[in-house]
């Protein structure tokens, strides 16, 4: 019997006499127990005044390497996981979706963090805004991590993967976690939690875990605390209606099911690679988890003409599942989570079977113990009247088909679904597919489109991907998970910061033209990553520009375009005075003003951003730059990157172009990673 313990305020405490049962999915048979009374003021208390405290000093990229070393970690530790997740019916396929799946998806954020977040504090979100004349009030909005705690209230079904994908972000942003998984899966989510939290590779506060009931948690949340939940609509508007939670304005995401659907297009016919690869998905998302999934597809659009085809095929497809122990490899379809989830979902079928037939399955066990059953397939000729089909969602093996007339039928039944997760299309016509994404994009969080083309390299219908928003409006719960650096974003205030350039760079980390510099007294790239300094300027000598220089530029690149060869043409364009220079041009000759062509610490010029060119450079003009460290970002163990805001301006010290510039910087000595 597994004793399954909460973690707070870094005790391990177990269950008391009145914890719940957990049983195995296969057998029955009670394999743990979960729950005791907790002190969760004092769990708030250590996540806000201990582990928030400790994440917020370190950088978005102190806790992105962190990240990847908790995921590598908990990978070279999963071995026992896939045996406690056997016991909740889930094959090894399904396994590997929720724990080397929830693994990837921190290996993802910890990615995106080194590559899209600032190496700071601070996230500055979009441009400088220039409020005054002169430029000495400027407005620039940041985002800086909430203080409080992320409270994650989670679904059974993916016990690691539902943990993982909420962790992630938010330790990136600086939030620490309390963790309250569904107790019928618990025991796999702990063993995840404690590989984690024993790696010591977070500080102190920053994760804890709630086996068994929460208590009064909620009700003591508090305006910078947040709320990300997974689970069933009922139980998501429950949570979300509390008074306090309403009262404190706390940040509610909810995440619920949601009656998700395929359109087969009116291209893919039986004879096309896309209605096997329609038939194929559709199975798949029936039977993998045994249907157990917030993105599984519940209702099968067909063409009128395509429904017998559809469901010859499907229930063909169906019938090759292999039902059984979930620890044996040629097993595809596992159990449901208990024998109780069985009910549920054969209750369900009843109200489905008012509107709509069964074609495949039955109600009778397809083995003796545990929570298994056969996939269900219905059909439902006219679901335009029904009602049910499009409200009820049996969370379990179960699909219905539906016929359509045309496209615009489709996407109305589509988003009979009230907001849902996914959609899916699977059609070789472009024009099918864009008619359909316009007609139900508004009522799904993410539209899967597919075909002969994407198939080898698809990823599936029902697969949330930590790059891609997970979420939906209306039923779906109208909030969004993951998403890249956009879900980081969930766990940070967006704050508008007004004041002159000087201070606004301070606070945002990052040198802001207008702020003041400092001459550099040596060449900036005869000096090392860690000496250069924010603000630190390199103002270069002039160089005239000839008639010469941009005639020989033009024939040596091709670049003859009318307005720097034609004097007539060029006058006649209303951007030019004549004949001008080039823009590159501009850039090449600004490179030779400040480069530093011996060999130093700069090792690499890695692509420049924002070019925009403000006044056009002619013969007899002179050109100068100016550079100044703008951002400087720890890369490896041995370089840098240095941001540069390039300043090119011509004798009148008038703005001709201005630029980032990206160099890889060697370090003076070896650094921490």
């Amino acid at each position: 019997m597994l004793q399954i313990q909460s973690f707070a305020a870094e005790n391990w405490i177990s269950p008391s006499k009145e914890a719940r049962p957990i049983h195995s999915a296969i057998t029955g048979e009670q394999i743990a127990q979960a729950g005791s009374p907790l002190d969760t003021q004092a769990m708030l208390d250590h996540a806000r005044n201990v582990g928030g405290p400790a994440l917020r000093a370190l950088t978005f990229h102190d806790r992105a390497r962190r990240l990847k070393a908790l995921a590598l970690h908990l990978k070279a530790h999963k071995k026992p996981l896939y045996a406690l997740s056997y016991t909740t019916g889930a094959t090894h396929a399904d396994s590997q979706i929720d724990i080397d799946g929830g693994i990837t998806t921190m290996l993802v954020f910890a990615s995106k963090g080194r590559r899209e977040l600032p190496d700071a504090h601070v996230y500055l979100d979009g441009e400088l805004e220039q409020i005054s004349r002169h430029g000495s009030f400027m407005g620039q909005h940041i985002c800086t991590p909430i203080p409080g705690a992320a409270v994650y209230i989670n679904a059974y079904n993916f016990p690691v993967w539902g943990m993982l994908e909420k962790l992630a972000p938010t330790l990136l942003a600086g939030v620490p976690a309390i963790i309250k998984p569904a107790t019928s899966t618990a025991h796999v989510a702990e063993a995840a939690f404690r590989i984690m939290v024993e790696s010591g590779i977070f500080p102190e506060g920053a994760m804890q875990f709630i086996a068994g009931g929460s208590g009064g948690l909620l009700g003591q949340l508090e305006a910078q605390d947040a709320v990300a939940f997974t689970g069933s609509a009922d139980t998501a508007l429950m949570l979300r209606s509390s008074p306090h939670l309403l009262r404190q304005s706390v940040r509610f995401t909810a995440e619920q099911d949601s009656l998700n659907a395929s359109i087969l297009g009116p291209d893919a016919t039986p004879d096309t690679p896309e209605f096997d690869l329609f038939i194929s998905e559709a199975a798949r998302e029936i039977t993998t988890k045994a249907g157990q999934k917030c993105t599984a597809i519940r209702r099968i659009l067909t063409p009128e003409a395509l429904v017998e085809p559809v469901i010859d095929a499907l229930s063909a497809k169906l019938a090759e599942a292999k039902i059984g122990d979930p620890t044996e490899r040629e097993t595809t379809m596992g159990a449901l989570v208990s024998q109780g989830q069985r009910s549920d979902v054969l209750a369900r079928l009843k109200t489905l079977g008012t509107e709509a037939r069964r074609v495949f399955g039955s109600d009778s066990p397809p083995l003796e113990q545990g929570a298994f059953m056969t996939p269900q397939l219905f059909h439902c000729a006219d679901p335009g009247s029904a009602k049910a089909v499009h409200e009820v969602e049996a969370f379990g093996p179960v699909s219905t088909i539906m016929p359509y007339r045309d496209l615009p039928h489709a996407a109305a039944l589509a988003n009979r679904g009230g907001g849902s997760l996914v959609a899916s299309v699977i059609t070789h016509d472009p024009s099918v597919a864009s008619d359909v994404a316009m007609g139900i994009a508004a009522y799904h969080g993410r539209i899967y489109v597919n075909d002969r083309d994407s198939m080898a390299e698809s990823t599936g219908h029902g697969s949330p991907l930590p790059h891609l928003v997970h979420g939906g409006p209306g039923r779906a719960g109208g909030g969004e998970e993951m998403g890249g650096i956009r879900g980081v974003m969930h766990y940070m205030q967006r704050t508008a910061v007004q004041g002159s350039p000087r201070m606004l760079s301070a606070i945002g980390e990052t040198w802001l033209p207008g702020a003041p510099i400092s001459e550099a007294k040596a060449h900036p790239f005869r000096r090392h990553f860690e000496a250069l300094e924010l603000g630190e300027s390199l103002l270069t000598k002039a160089r005239k520009i000839t008639l010469a220089d941009i005639e020989h530029f033009a024939h040596f690149t091709g670049d003859t375009f009318y307005a720097h060869m034609d004097e007539a043409a060029a006058k006649a364009n209303p951007f030019f005075p004549g004949r001008v220079a080039h823009g590159y041009l501009l850039l090449s000759f600004a490179a030779g003003l400040f480069v530093e062509p011996n060999p130093g610490p700069v090792l690499a010029n890695t692509g420049l951003n924002r070019l925009v060119f403000e006044k056009p450079v002619s013969a007899g003009d002179s050109l100068r730059a100016r550079l100044t460290v703008k951002r400087k970002t720890k890369r490896t163990e041995t370089y840098g990157e240095v941001r540069w805001h390039v300043l090119l301006t011509n004798q009148e010290e008038e703005t001709v172009a201005t630029y980032e510039l990206l160099t890889m910087v060697a370090y003076g000595q070896r650094q921490a990673p």
